[in-house]
């Protein structure tokens, strides 16, 4: 049998289920894939970018007379010599009507606004001569006083931009009681300090930067009759979108391509300014040019994520019953409002309430301007804040009552059979059993033998403490409805588009609109296709990632590839069955409601008689008999846009090892027991979720973003800024288990974002749990040795409290609470 061929019906392994290799590896691994900067044109010439080294500045002189003069130099431009022909850099996501959201031009002629901003770009005949050039263009600055610290920010001390009169760009509110979803958050928390517990905490998230694997580039060819750009990007059609939109020139004559892409994170959701510059001196040249960063300019100028003050008050019944929760957030939007980087923290705003039956909620955050690296989207964007916040919270709680972390979670939690449930938030889950997901993870991991060795250890007096940290997360994902987008003043829709075409010989061409970064797509999809058509899994093609072969789409980000595209090829394989069928009745001589389709073949009921679905595409492709009226094609396309997000969810438990004499910190053992719904291919998921851990646990342990008084990154190498490699984690013990979300037919939930927002409060959670006994209830992330040994030895909470306490801003009713980070105030009959 050739791969062409169909799969007998008795034959036919599903491949949903099946652990996969990645179609995509082969190239990948043999170094024979495309990435952007191996893209070389004819006549191509090279950018290199001057950035200023000043936070804050205005421009007074910029001289390029010697970059002009250097050997092989085309030309020198600054933003002047634009003006508007640059476009602007937009911002699709303002959370509110009056957010004040600074111009933000790729390339600003008057005035700098963070260190690392462009201020001229040098053209030459090689990439090397572009950058000795660069070196040579002369600018005077002014410096201006630069609002770095985010608090001192918020209250306006010092203006990122003095035009604006102020750094406070939005304040967006929710609150269960004027929503109908809840009652009164303060009348709760009111009624618990007389006669019940509250807690009151201050978290911090630190700054973080996406350090993907390859750098950004893009090369840009305005030859010919339409525009083409090649840019390492996770999203090709939003880019196209925004050009066309800022420039002037028409969609249809811009082609924007994502080849392979080394990794995003996040941090490729984003129309840069690179992107435009090179836009714009290609079109200026009328000559193909190329720009790749180098490795410091990434870390410097490419969008960062997190960085929040978090303040929460929970409030409860002795017992350790929940009623109310309060959350208070200062968000660092850096310099401008990046393309969703305003509504990041909003994401954040349903799941604080997470997988626990508060019956009041109240929620707002005031973003905040700085004169540093932008902010947006890093992986989970605004779930990761949300969901530390409050597993740390529940187990301060348990700690009040007096009770393990564990049961005060299953007292609150949403029991299995209550599923559906509408949230506080106002969000329905639709499905899950964090019971089962919590049975299976507890014993996995030797739970209440490692609780014996705790109390042994802490018996002892051992020097190093064992701690566990527990995370018994949801979140929302697969980033949609385009309605409830709307809703929340979102400037695009959620919906994602799917082709499939059947092809003469058999095989099978499968379009869409999500592009992938490394996720596996060309393989998941694959496998999908294959199943709903019953044909071979090596004669299905994926293609993506091109604007001009896939002609709509929304892209990837927030865990949706699957979860929305995945179903728009559901649905557009099912069209193609259903506009096979008549031909097949026609050329079967039968009735149409007399044909069953199984394992990629048409049969009559009750005979032998039938045929493969590629034989009706070859049949149609010569169009010899078809019957009257129908078309020669059964090639289908889909667009779905979901009625709900949907909900993953897992339980992840964490023990550490803490050396209390020096403050190192080991850990001991990490499982998970996630539940995604039904899995395609279990070896992508795992790799998923490796991934996705690593990157959890370093916030917890390793990375953080620091910039000195002035305003200079000064973790921007991979010397200063912390990644970790192999050698500095475990292995992981994964599961799962299943409940089949109800918003899609494949019952598939969201994963690649998963592991990174579970793991840092699991991480963190049994840092402080180790040494809990000694007074410690929380140390600054990261969790370097020299905060866990200050927080142990009474120099706080083991970090900078950057800044005064959290400031108030009106909202209806909340209230401000004036502490310092790590401090903590349990009030009432519980305290």
């Amino acid at each position: 049998m050739t791969a062409t061929q169909e799969r007998p019906a008795d034959e036919v392994e599903r491949e949903i289920g099946r652990d996969r290799r990645r179609k995509e590896d082969q190239r990948l691994i043999t170094g024979r894939t495309r990435w952007t900067d191996n893209i070389t044109l004819p006549g191509m010439l090279h950018l290199a970018m001057v950035r200023s080294p000043f936070a804050h500045a205005t421009i007074t002189r910029i001289d390029t007379s010697a970059a002009k003069e250097s050997p092989n130099v085309v030309a020198v431009y600054t933003g002047s010599d634009f003006g508007a022909e640059l476009g602007a850099i937009i911002n699709a996501w303002p959370i509110t009507p009056d957010q004040v959201t600074p111009a933000h031009s790729p390339m600003p002629s008057d005035r700098v606004a963070f260190a690392g901003e462009i201020v001229a770009v040098v053209v030459a005949r090689s990439a090397a001569e572009a950058r000795d050039a660069a070196e040579l263009v002369d600018v005077d600055y002014d410096e201006l006083p630069a609002a770095l610290d985010l608090k001192k920010s918020a209250a306006d001390e010092v203006l990122a931009h003095p035009d604006l009169g102020t750094n406070k760009s939005a304040l967006w509110v929710f609150n269960s009681g004027e929503a109908g979803t809840g009652g009164n958050v303060d009348d709760a928390i009111a009624k618990a300090r007389t006669d019940g517990i509250v807690i009151e905490r201050e978290y911090r998230q630190q700054r973080l930067i996406p350090a993907f694997m390859e750098p950004r580039s893009v090369v840009v060819d305005p030859t010919g009759e339409q525009y083409t750009m090649w840019s390492a990007t996770q999203i090709p059609h939003i880019v196209r979108f925004a050009l066309a939109a800022t420039t002037g020139v028409p969609e249809s004559k811009i082609r924007v391509i994502a080849p392979d892409v080394g990794g995003g994170f996040g941090g490729k959701l984003q129309v840069t300014p690179e992107e435009w510059i090179a836009w714009a001196v290609g079109r200026r040249l009328g000559k193909p040019v190329k720009y790749t960063e180098t490795r410091s300019e990434s870390l410097m100028s490419a969008h960062h994520g997190r960085d929040q003050w978090q303040k929460l008050t929970l409030s409860a019944e002795k017992d350790g019953t929940v009623t109310g929760l309060k959350v208070e957030l200062l968000a660092d939007l850096g310099a401008y409002v990046a393309i969703v980087g305003g509504g990041v923290p909003v994401l954040g705003a349903f799941m604080f309430n997470a997988i626990y039956k508060f019956p009041a909620y109240h929620f707002q955050v005031q973003t905040v301007l700085t004169n540093k690296a932008w902010t947006d989207a890093y992986r989970g964007a605004g779930r990761p804040e949300a969901t530390y916040a409050i597993e740390r919270l529940m187990s301060e709680l348990a700690a009040e009552v007096g009770v393990d972390p564990l049961e005060i979670r299953e007292k609150n939690w949403i029991k299995h059979e209550e599923f559906p449930f509408t949230t506080v938030a106002g969000l329905e889950y639709d499905s899950g059993n964090y019971e089962a997901a919590t049975a299976k993870a507890k014993e996995m991991f030797g739970y209440d033998e490692l609780r014996a060795e705790q109390k042994r250890r802490r018996d002892a007096g051992d020097p190093v403490q064992l701690g566990i940290g527990i995370s018994t997360f949801t979140e929302m994902c697969g980033l949609a409805p385009s309605r409830v987008l709307g809703q929340l003043d979102y400037g695009a829709g959620g919906w994602e588009h799917a082709e499939v075409r059947m092809l003469a010989t058999g095989t099978v061409e499968v379009i869409t609109g999500a592009s992938a970064h490394g996720q596996g797509h060309e393989t998941a999809f694959s496998q999908i296709v294959a199943d709903r058509l019953g044909v071979p899994f090596e004669s299905v093609e994926v293609l993506h990632g091109d604007t001009q072969i896939s002609h709509k789409g929304l892209d990837t980000y927030g865990s949706r590839s699957l979860v929305v595209g995945g179903e728009a090829l559901v649905r557009a394989a099912d069209k193609v069955i259903e506009k096979a069928k008549p031909i097949a009745a026609h050329l079967l001589e039968a009735s149409v409601d007399d044909l069953e389709f199984s394992g990629g073949r048409f049969s009559v009921r009750g005979t032998d008689q039938g045929m493969a679905i590629t034989e009706i595409a070859t049949a149609v492709f010569a169009a010899h008999n078809l019957p009257d009226g129908v078309e020669p094609s059964i090639d289908s396309e889909a667009t779905f846009d979901p009625v709900n997000f949907n909900y993953p969810h897992g339980t992840h438990l964490c023990a550490m090892e803490v050396d209390t004499e020096t403050g190192a910190v080991k850990m001991r053992k990490y499982v998970c027991v996630d539940d995604i719904g039904n899995i395609v291919n279990p070896l992508i998921v795992s790799g998923q979720v490796h991934g996705g851990l690593v990157q959890g646990i370093a916030q917890a342990l390793w990375e953080e973003a620091v910039y000195d008084d002035s305003g200079t990154l000064v973790s921007g190498s991979f010397v200063d800024y912390l990644l970790p490699t192999a050698a500095d984690t475990i292995s992981f013990e994964i599961e799962h288990t299943t409940t089949p979300s109800l918003t899609n037919s494949l019952g598939t939930k969201g994963v690649g974002e998963a592991g990174t927002i579970a793991s840092t409060p699991a991480v963190v959670g049994a840092v402080v749990d180790a040494v809990r006994h000694l007074g410690v209830t929380d140390i600054q992330m990261p969790c370097t040795p020299e905060r866990v040994y200050r927080a142990i030895h009474g120099s706080g909470a083991g970090g900078s409290t950057e800044g005064a306490a959290m400031p108030h801003f009106e909202s209806g009713g909340a209230t401000g609470n004036q502490e310092q980070p790590g401090t903590s105030s349990t009030e009432g009959a519980g305290a």
